[in-house]
């Protein structure tokens, strides 16, 4: 019987000590494999149907976060599903955002120009949803030191008030247990913490669509794509997938076996694995007179003043992010309590 162990590390062997899935995360060898596959198909003339292989992507990605199917876009960006959504907007309509959150989560709105946009620090978000707010645009998860929204307080505040909720979930979809129906919109990139290739990215979406125009639509969001390759597209899927971007086909190849490790090796068991490491780091920290900032219930850790370390460290053939001057170091389902250890020894130098 495989354990979360053994099917961890049948799938990952790094050469280093990786603590950077904050910036990219690891890919499994089934999914190496599945590229290669798919790439040398091309090249004998004989293309796999990768088309398959993004459908059944979408679908594992909406088992992760708990919709149908249906409701879930698949494309590349983040950036452009935050482009969407502006694009939804009235005229004059307010946007809360977090202070430094994302540039792809906040970027979009920022150069409608005829938005109100409004930052709060990240504590205060759901405090600041106020009458009159159209949308609520936050990571759930900040890339820059790992600090996780109030996501509860957050929907709550918006719903009573009647503004929608946007939250991009780059930084938690794999390690953080998510039932994106709480949200109108989700976006995710999957190249982190999902394990995929970068070129995936996922929009949820309500059962009514949430009143988004399909600005960037072509052939592949017709309800009958292979019918819709000339001319306007007639007839827009019925479904999510009328905002799909035209997919990167070999990076979806491999996406499918990495979800499907996620899904396989469980979420919750991932959450239990990533936040033991992280407070080891965090207590190990504190022995070496450091605090770091504090961000309780997530397996990125960022420890001010420190960021300088970075090149020592990647020296020393451990992986770690230089983010704003801070070490950022993030501990995902292949790393072990020897690479917590091994990172706080270079650390006491």
């Amino acid at each position: 019987m495989e354990t979360f162990e053994t099917l961890v590390r049948a799938e990952f062997t790094p050469k280093n000590t990786y603590l950077n899935t904050a910036s990219a995360g690891l890919l499994p060898a089934r999914a190496v494999a599945a590229m290669h596959t798919a790439v040398e198909s091309v090249a004998a003339g004989q293309p796999a149907d990768m088309f398959a292989d993004v459908e059944e992507a979408r679908a594992s990605f909406a088992r992760l976060v708990g919709v149908p199917g249906r409701r879930v876009a698949a494309g590349a960006s983040v950036a452009v599903y935050s482009g969407l959504i502006a694009a939804s907007l009235p005229q004059g309509a307010e946007v809360l955002t977090a202070e430094a959150d994302f540039s792809s989560v906040v970027t979009p709105f920022h150069v409608r120009g005829d938005l109100k946009v409004r930052a709060v620090p990240l504590e205060r978000i759901a405090e600041s949803v106020r009458p009159g707010t159209a949308l609520v645009a936050v990571s759930a998860a900040q890339s820059a030191d790992g600090r996780v929204a109030d996501l509860d307080g957050i929907r709550e505040a918006a719903r009573a008030h009647g503004a929608r909720t946007y939250i991009d979930v780059s930084q938690a979809a794999g390690w953080l247990p998510l039932e994106a129906d709480a949200y109108d919109y989700v976006a995710s990139v999957a190249f982190k913490w999902l394990v995929c290739p970068k070129g995936v990215a996922f929009l949820v979406v309500p059962e009514d669509l949430g009143g988004l125009t399909p600005v960037f639509a072509g052939w592949v969001a017709g309800e009958a794509p292979w019918d819709s390759c000339y001319g306007p597209v007639e007839e827009l899927a019925h479904s999510a997938r009328r905002f799909d971007e035209s997919p990167s086909l070999f990076s979806y190849a491999g996406a499918r076996q990495s979800l499907a490790l996620v899904e396989e090796l469980g979420v919750a068991n991932v959450h239990a694995h990533d936040l033991a490491l992280a407070d080891r780091f965090r207590e190990g920290l504190r022995a070496l007179g450091h605090e770091p900032v504090p961000a309780p219930g997530s397996p990125i850790v960022s420890v001010p003043e420190l960021g300088h370390a970075q090149a020592d460290l990647s020296r020393a053939g451990v992986e770690v992010a230089d983010r704003a001057g801070n070490l950022r170091a993030a501990f995902h389902l292949y790393n072990t309590s020897t690479d917590v250890d091994r990172l706080l020894d270079v650390l006491s130098g």
